[in-house]
């Protein structure tokens, strides 16, 4: 059982895959639907280990969150993703803020770092944000790097997009100080500085920056978190990467055919991302996880 969820799981692979492979090698004829079977078992004795997980992650200084589209029986729905360098908390739902609600709970007093979906509004504690789709602020950058291949001949655009990338540049130097007092006005600093470049365009719809303006307006508390708190990084790479296989994974199967088979899935994916992200065998891992005495 351990060998065929980290097969399906760690390796990716097919359950077709996953037959040919036991039988050539092992000389073991099974059934997909007892493979199947095998990785509903996994999942369902794993149900404690993930809900330890998502305590982690509530209990965590900095979260990264993050959410694909997954359908199930045709249906449309979304995966999220709560990551930390050592949790992988994945959950299916809607793409409302209850989902944010759900996992974090009344206790999360982190920093969450995503994008600027505005489900994640809800919490309000401190919150590192970037680009609205996708996320993060090197995807700022490229959204403003469209913005002047769309208007070339744009002086004006030109110079405040330099402006807007030398001032990430020099915050990202800022971030290594180690004085907090320095940090924190460092961040009030860049704040100040990133409105300056705006607010000429703020009213101005007929200029190219003028929706990327009004943007960074609203979030600028957000923007500079990476500056003024330590252990927050200035993108959500780290959310996207944990997300990575199921969207390769929703692109060839398109998603599950059942609430059970969702659920195996999703389980599955928090048990083996948290124990690679841990540094561990993950065979040795759901080995021990299937032959240790249940509390």
């Amino acid at each position: 059982m351990s060998l065929i969820a980290t097969l399906r799981e760690r390796l990716r692979l097919p359950i077709g895959q996953i037959q040919w492979y036991l039988e050539v090698f092992h000389g073991l004829h099974i059934s997909a639907g007892a493979i199947v079977d095998a990785l509903r078992a996994v999942a369902e004795r794993g149900a404690g280990q993930v809900g330890e997980v998502r305590k982690e992650v509530r209990s965590s200084p900095v979260v990264h969150a993050d959410e694909t589209g997954w359908r199930e029986d045709g249906k449309n729905g979304y995966v999220w993703v709560y990551a930390t360098p050592t949790e992988k908390y994945f959950v299916r739902g809607d793409r409302s803020s209850g989902m944010v609600r759900a996992v974090l709970g009344e206790e999360f007093r982190g920093v969450l770092v995503s994008d600027f979906y505005a489900a994640y509004d809800c919490y309000g504690g401190y919150h590192q944000q970037g680009a609205k789709t996708p996320n993060c602020w090197p995807h700022l950058l490229r959204d403003i790097g469209d913005l002047l291949k769309v208007y070339p001949e744009v002086q004006e655009l030109k110079e405040w997009a330099d402006g807007v990338a030398k001032l990430y540049r020099k915050a990202k130097r800022y971030a290594v100080l180690e004085t907090s007092k320095r940090k924190h006005e460092a961040r009030r600093h860049f704040e100040r500085e990133l409105l300056v470049l705006c607010e000429p365009y703020l009213r101005n719809k007929d200029s190219p920056q003028h929706t990327l303006c009004k943007r960074i307006d609203r979030y600028i508390g957000e923007l500079f978190v990476f500056v003024g708190t330590a252990g927050v990084p200035s993108d959500n790479n780290a959310a996207e990467r944990d997300l990575r296989h199921l969207v390769t994974a929703r692109k060839i199967s398109g998603g599950t055919r059942s609430s059970q088979g969702t659920q195996t899935k999703i389980a599955l994916s928090t048990l083996f991302s948290t124990w690679a992200a841990r540094g561990l065998d993950p065979l040795a891992a759901c080995h021990h996880l299937l032959t240790s005495p249940q509390l």
